[in-house]
Order: structure tokens, then sequence, then C-alpha cells
């Protein structure tokens, strides 16, 4: 399995793999460059198809998260960590400790925070190992409310700039992909602010109790990203934007929680040429990340106040790529990794 020559290495600083055969830990730490700060980012646990996928899966991550947390104008660099294996079956608290150790290896080079597959609870655990983990308990916890707010003030920018709705939402069809805990709550928002909602999740639970809570549509997960909407919501895994599904794609905008939905940078220009407006997701999905900034682990008091101020720039960002991207005739992705990489590789 080779690093360099994976398609979504891109300068990684440093990819540390490591294994604990008393716990059963495969774990990849992928850090991806710090010229702003400490690379912070989550730890997802997930059954893998193989190892390459998960190496993948963390060199992309942790791109993202450079460029997340530049956009956001966050003093953090960009890494993520994932464990190869199933969390529902597979995670121990010594496996989670074990997890802590390799962290603290990394010297406060790496912060590692929550993920798909790894909960608050799970931080508490790797942070008897090391100091270098944010989202526990006692600093940040569950950032996905902040992450769903922060979405949900993305699509009010999309809806506003594509659909000349001065950011109103009543009577808007959303189709969501994914229930988890930053999907539902963003279905939640969009509720309570008119929109019509249309979901999909393996879930059979989170969807009933959305038709029950929200009036919401159930789509069979094979169909919702080609539902007739005005927006499509991608707040499950990566790569919902990709060959065999772009061409389907009736929404007027996509914009969602989801890290990495095109599955290749050119997925960009084509929703641009076919007049559908992109919502870059490192940017419309850094709530988490920001409210994560406001703890005592970065020598800051969570403020509410401050948290909601830092979010609802966001709204401020994604109006500033549509409009260049519409003025220079540009990718939305392109034009948001442009103005990351003038800040950090300025750094």
């Amino acid at each position: 399995m080779s690093v360099f020559s994976n398609p979504s290495y891109d300068g990684h600083e440093r990819v540390l793999f490591g294994c604990d055969a008393e716990t059963g830990l495969k774990a990849i730490i992928a850090i991806h460059n710090t010229a702003l700060g400490p690379a912070v980012g989550g730890c997802r646990m997930w059954p893998y198809e193989n190892d390459a996928a998960a190496l993948d899966d963390a060199l992309r991550l942790a791109r993202g998260m450079t460029y997340k947390s530049a956009l956001a104008g966050l003093p953090f660099g960009g890494g993520k960590a994932v464990i190869i294996g199933d969390s529902r079956t597979q995670k121990t608290p010594d496996l989670m400790r074990a997890m802590g150790r390799l962290v603290d290896d990394l010297g406060g080079r790496y912060i590692v925070a929550e993920d798909v597959g790894t909960t608050v609870a799970d931080m508490d655990i790797i942070a008897t190992m090391t100091e270098h983990v944010t989202g526990t308990s006692n600093a940040g916890g569950n950032p996905s409310p902040y992450t769903a707010y922060g979405v949900f003030q993305g699509i009010r920018a999309a809806v506003e700039y594509k659909l000349r709705r001065n950011a109103d939402l009543d009577g808007i069809d959303v189709a969501i992909q994914g229930l988890g805990q930053v999907g539902y709550d963003l279905a939640r928002r969009l509720h309570g602010a008119g929109a019509r909602l249309h979901v999909a999740d393996i879930n059979t639970e989170a969807l009933e109790r959305a038709a029950d809570e929200f009036g919401a549509t159930i789509v069979d997960t094979h169909d919702i990203h080609a539902i007739d909407v005005d927006v499509f919501a991608p707040c499950a895994l990566g790569g919902a934007i990709n060959d065999q599904t772009i061409r389907d794609i009736n929404a007027t905008i996509v914009a969602g929680s989801a890290n990495n939905q095109l599955s290749e940078r050119y997925h960009g220009a084509e929703l641009a040429d076919r007049g559908i407006l992109y919502a870059p997701d490192y940017v419309i999905n850094a709530g988490g990340v920001i409210e994560l900034a406001y703890s005592p682990d970065f020598g800051r008091e969570h403020d509410e106040d401050a948290i909601r101020a830092h979010i609802d720039g966001l709204y401020d960002t994604l109006m500033e790529i549509f409009e260049r991207a519409e003025k220079l005739s540009a990718a939305t992705n392109e034009i948001a990794n442009k103005m990351a990489e003038e800040r950090f590789m300025a750094a």
C-alpha cells in the first residue's frame, strides 16, 4: 500500500500507521498541513472494505480539514484519523485507550475529536491517554448540532443566491440523504423554517421518527439523489456525487453536511455546467470544528454567542464563493479551494 502514489496524497506532512495486537487496533492518522496550527480532525471508525480504502479516506478527510479550518478562520491545520473496524461490535474501551496512545505519539501535532463511529464518551477515554484531544464531555462535547446549524445557514445562503428567495425556506423541497446526528438535527431546523422534507437512511427508526415529527416523505436510499427537489443535502458518507449519480441529480442546489461529497474534483465543474449550485462541503459543514475551537483545550471559553456569530459567518463566506464563481465562470469548489490555499499557503 503506497502512500505517495495514492491519488489522494497531496503533500501530506505525515501519515502514521498504528497497530495494537492486544486490542485489535488498526488505525491510520493523516496530517495534511499544519501551517496555520496543529492538525485538528475527527477519529472515524468504519469497517472499510480494505486497507487501501481506509488510507484513501484518511488522506482525503485530512486535506478537507486543512481547507475547512482555513476558510473558517481557525488557527488549525488539517488532520484525520481512521480506525478500521465496526464500531457497533469491535469498539472497546481498551481499543480507544490504544488509540489515545497512538495520538499521543505525535506530541500534539494532531488533536483528535469525534467523528462517524466515535462519541464524546470515546474522547473521554482517549483523554486518559493523551492531552491532545478535544470534544470531550469537559470541553466542547458533541459538535453535531453546531455542524447542523452551519449547514442550515449554508442552505439559506444557497437558496437566497440561486433561487432569489431572500433566504426564505418556506415551501422549499429538500432531500436529505442520511439521518445521523447532523442530518436529523438539520431536518429539525429545516422543518421549523417551513421546508418540505424528503429523507433516506438505512436506519428505519430514524426514518419513521422524521416522518412522524416533520411530516417527511420517506425515499429509498438508491433514489434520494434523483428526486425533483430544490435542494439535495448529502449528509451521509462521502462520494454522493459521482460518475453514476451526477447525471440523475434533479436538484437546483447541492448543499449538505457530508465530507468529500464530490467523488472527483471535476464533478464540481460538471455540476456548474448543469446549472446546479454546489455549496462546497468543507465550507458548509465547518460549524462543528468552529464550536470545538471555543473550548478550554484552546484557551477559550465556551461562549454560545461567539460560536453562533462565528458560524453565521459561513453564510457570508459562501456568498463570496458563489459571487466569485459566477463572475469567473468557475466551479464553486475550485473557487473555495483557491480562497483556502491563499490563507494556509501564505502562512
